[in-house]
């Protein structure tokens, strides 16, 4: 696998929590059924759908996200503590691309 396409997939799916994390923490809640297509729609790529609920399901355990019902349908939205992870990581993020650009 070419340096670039290992980075981008390790910063798409093999960072999906990011991803939910960001669409739960909206004004409306997210009903997990359409995760995938929102992640297709707002950051162009396809995640598999057993990721998605594997991702879903750590997230909701350790209390980054929490249950609610979008028109009767299992849906979520992201809790404070999954807010703070966000910013953290938004955080990182700058810093790290600072880091890596600031001598190109």
């Amino acid at each position: 696998m070419e340096p670039f396409e290992r980075f981008k997939q390790l910063n798409t799916e093999g960072n999906l929590w990011i991803y939910v994390l960001t669409l739960g923490n909206q004004k409306e809640e997210i009903p997990d059924e359409n995760v995938k297509r929102l992640i297709f729609e707002n950051f162009g790529f396809l995640p598999s759908s057993l990721m998605i609920a594997a991702v879903l399901y750590r997230l909701r355990r350790e209390g980054y996200i929490k249950n609610e019902k979008f028109k009767g349908k299992k849906a979520f939205t992201t809790t404070e503590k999954g807010v703070k992870e966000l910013e953290k990581m938004r955080n990182f993020s700058k810093e790290l691309l600072e880091k890596l650009f600031e001598k190109a």
